[in-house]
């Protein structure tokens, strides 16, 4: 057991250490939601709350929850990048011929992307803070924010790891990230209410599990400690979650004995 703790440490440390020396990489990691979605987009539609039904003092306070789950969304789709590289230049060949738990560089894996998304979500709503967003449900509704936000990222991640062992290059790779990405963000409550949209897409993102980690993060943020979105973001959490990692782990055990 200890062995496959150091293991995990060990490898955990390597993605830690490689994100460190890509300083613009890191910089970018960490400035590039609060920045692009959360003051230019979030200022550019401040006059939303004039002509459209959001139940927020201004739009930035309704968009902090949508930037917050839009970058667990896109850490998390994106999280299976690194393993791809080390595919495509053959280091993963190299790892996986060397006596270590297969299930240890999965894991490491998640335990760096769900670091640095709770990172970043703290920044973001640090950010938002100085902007005027104060969450009503104080430090805990910013923690609870962050659970949300792993919950969501887990099932993510495991999407990400999966594509990254299944597609042949990185083209292929980001394609569908795009694909995903796109969609997940449009057909769900990030940008607009339910009320804002065309009754099609408003349909759709009732399916969507974003549309739930949105407005429970959202509901932290601007109601209170309500009930109700807080178990329904659990349960199809749960539920989405247990469906990615059961189709991803089928992929796992093919591309890596």
């Amino acid at each position: 057991m200890s062995n496959y703790i150091q293991e995990i440490g060990a490898l955990t440390m390597r993605w830690i250490k490689r994100l460190s020396r890509e300083r613009f990489s890191l910089l970018f990691t960490l400035a590039q939601p609060m920045l692009f979605w959360l003051i230019l987009f979030g200022s550019l539609f401040q006059r939303a709350t004039e002509i459209q039904d959001i139940q927020a003092p201004n739009y930035m306070s309704f968009l902090a929850a949508g930037v917050v789950v839009m970058t667990v969304l896109n850490n998390g789709l994106a999280g299976g990048v690194d393993l791809l590289f080390d595919k495509e230049n053959g280091f993963l060949e190299r790892m996986l011929t060397t006596p270590i738990a297969r299930s240890s560089i999965i894991i490491s894996r998640f335990i760096f992307v769900m670091g640095i998304t709770s990172l970043q979500v703290l920044f973001i709503l640090l950010v938002a803070y100085l902007f005027g967003v104060h969450p009503v449900t104080g430090f805990g509704g910013v923690i609870g924010a962050v659970l949300i936000g792993l919950l969501f990222g887990i099932g993510l991640t495991a999407i990400s790891m999966a594509m990254a062992f299944a597609v042949k290059s990185h083209g292929d790779f980001f394609s569908a990230l795009g694909f995903l990405s796109l969609p997940a963000i449009f057909l769900s409550t990030a940008l607009v209410p339910f009320s804002a949209m065309p009754a099609w897409m408003a349909f759709l993102a009732h399916f969507n599990p974003m549309t739930y980690a949105v407005e429970a993060i959202r509901s932290l943020i601007l109601v209170g400690w309500e009930i109700v979105p807080l178990v329904k973001v659990v349960l199809v959490m749960i539920a989405f979650d247990a469906l990615c990692l059961y189709g991803s782990v089928g992929v796992f055990k093919r591309n890596m004995g």
